[in-house]
């Protein structure tokens, strides 16, 4: 790494470290000012008028309690806003990250707010149903379709949710097409589809993944991490349009992505955690950990103090009581999860890296991991206590210490 190159990636950490510093000190500080100002109550009051104007009394609650979410999260939307400005059109645009226009930008956030509505809402109204009708046992009920519903969601997230906001294009015939099926092949990986995402029009940050269940898998790769696909390579053509003039100026000089035989490096540890069963760990532990909120749930929601230490003193809504146990209550117990899994999550990565080792990918994945954190600007060093803590993936010095021996075999 290049005195420049570190030096850009110091002042990048530095710039979202102080960033995510005032936003949290901001959430934190509304959060509290909305419980000592009674403001969930409001809301909830609000939400029981807007209901009535519209001929649904307060035996509605159902009803009250989707105007509530819908409430609440347009107010989440409008206040977090100029920090998703700042974060894109200052930050992320100075590091040379940002590649989004201001309309783009708008288009997008509405195109999410709305398409986050279209399922919470409907999937809220069922879950409260059902904890209305399912009596002694509505934990289980829940439960169950809260992962029935996630599965739909993962299934139909990449074929019918994704391509909202970017273009899907399949992997065009060619070298590397044939090298990611022969490895799919090679360890029985059932792949079905390639696909390249133009991530490029929305950031120069790199990413790949898979997803499908059964014998249904697809891998989408991010234009931004194929050195031979990636737009921001790419000379505009004269004559073209100013926007194109000014994504050349941001990326003159800068080559992005990787090689073909680091490329397969990086599926070769994605591939990893699909082998090692990976994935279906970590759904069985959140559907654990689901099960066991549920039921948790289910024991408190009758206590009517927990409902008056949030202002609600004369009703004690389904809805208020999810947000009051889930949100507040199992705040320590979520902390100490969240630490659980970034350990677990820090282990896989190492596995991962281990069996691309095993696929002979070493030298390539230590390469491919190099270039990946100079395109993104990741800093080398981090401490290891706040790494920890933090970061569910390990340093980049870890990681390459790691393959080092194998790399040199």
């Amino acid at each position: 790494m290049d005195s420049e190159t570190f030096e850009k990636s110091r002042l990048y950490q530095l710039d979202k470290s102080t960033f995510s510093f005032w936003s949290g000190l901001y959430s934190e500080v509304e959060g509290t000012m909305i419980l000592l100002c009674g403001g969930i109550p409001f809301l909830w009051k609000l939400s029981g008028q807007i209901s009535g104007r519209a001929g649904f009394g307060p035996e509605y609650e159902i009803v009250q309690s989707l105007v509530f979410l819908l409430l609440a999260t347009l107010f989440s939307a409008v206040t977090g806003l100029p920090w998703s400005l700042y974060n894109t059109f200052v930050i992320e645009e100075k590091h040379g990250f940002n590649q989004q226009t201001l309309g783009f930008f708008f288009k997008d956030a509405i195109k999410k707010f709305v398409v986050t509505q279209c399922i919470l809402l409907p999937v809220t109204s069922l879950l409260l149903y059902i904890i209305k009708i399912g009596g002694d046992y509505f934990f289980i009920y829940a439960w169950l379709f809260t992962l029935v519903v996630s599965l739909v969601l993962v299934t139909i997230y990449a074929d019918y949710i994704a391509p909202l906001f970017d273009k899907f294009i399949p992997l065009p015939e060619g070298e590397l097409k044939q090298q990611i099926e022969t490895m799919a092949k090679s360890i029985d990986f059932p792949l079905t589809k390639v696909y390249v995402v133009e991530g490029s029009k929305r950031s120069s940050h790199s990413n790949a993944y898979f997803y499908g269940f059964f014998k249904n898998k697809r891998i989408v790769l991010f234009d931004t991490l194929l050195e031979d696909y990636s737009a921001l390579n790419k000379e505009p053509a004269e004559g073209e349009d100013g926007e194109n003039e000014e994504t050349k100026s941001k990326t003159k000089n800068k080559k992005q992505g990787c090689k073909n035989e680091e490329v397969l490096a990086v599926l070769g540890h994605e591939l990893g955690h699909w082998k090692l069963g990976h994935t279906v760990k970590n759904i069985i532990i959140s559907q654990m950990n689901s099960f066991l909120c549920f039921f948790l749930f289910a024991v408190l929601i009758g206590q009517k103090e927990l409902f008056a230490a949030f202002g609600f003193y004369d009703t004690q809504p389904t809805l208020i009581g999810l947000m009051i146990i889930f949100q507040f209550i199992f705040s320590p117990y979520n902390e100490v999860l969240s630490f659980c899994l970034t350990v677990l999550s820090r282990r896989f990565e190492f596995q991962a890296d281990a069996f691309a080792k095993e696929l002979g990918k070493a030298k390539d994945l230590y390469s491919a991991l190099i270039k990946l954190n100079k395109d993104n600007l990741g800093f080398p060093v981090s401490d290891w206590i706040f790494s920890m803590w933090h970061y569910s993936h390990p340093p980049l010095l870890e990681r390459l210490q790691a393959l080092k021996d194998a790399k040199q075999e």
